[in-house]
């Protein structure tokens, strides 16, 4: 199960999701959790100045491929701040050195939904879950990201993820 959160403080947004498992989970389950969470996790590491959103999409889509695994196109992640969804859209998907350049002070989601099968996606009758089209299972971490001069700071790291990484 996917929760998906935003918090609006002092009229700028942050929004963030992960993963929970529920139940007994399959293996196959629970790597593709891991998987995803890794994807974006090196898609991360991507944000520095000079790079671009490209390289980002880049990185998460290798990460994802290279375990089997299929990205969803139809979402990506965005610019964030006053507005939900600002410049410029971060796809999870690309080509090194393409897309918009980052720079410090830019703040962002990255949010890969990534897939067990097939890339494609439908949605159900209330217009908002998305499901796969073949049936198979998806995933989808995400986190709003801040660049510094150095390179970034993860500003809806939880607190677990601060204590399994010993940040």
């Amino acid at each position: 199960m996917n929760l998906d959160i935003t918090v609006k403080k002092h009229g700028f947004i942050a929004d963030t999701s992960r993963m929970y498992i529920v139940g007994q989970p399959s293996e196959q389950a629970e790597r593709l959790c891991r998987v995803t969470r890794e994807s974006l996790f090196k898609g991360i590491e991507q944000v520095k100045p000079g790079n671009t959103t490209g390289d980002i999409g880049f990185s998460v889509n290798k990460h994802a491929t290279c375990n089997g695994y299929s990205i969803v196109k139809e979402y990506c992640g965005h610019g964030i701040g006053k507005l939900m969804h600002e410049d410029p859209q971060i796809s999870h998907f690309g080509r090194k050195g393409k897309g918009t350049l980052l720079q410090e002070g830019m703040v962002f989601t990255i949010e890969p939904m990534v897939n067990q099968g097939l890339p494609a996606i439908r949605h159900l009758a209330d217009d908002w879950t998305a499901v796969t089209q073949d049936g198979t299972l998806s995933a989808q971490w995400e986190h709003t990201i801040a660049g510094t001069r150095e390179g970034y700071e993860i500003l809806t790291l939880r607190e677990e993820e601060i204590e399994a990484s010993g940040l």
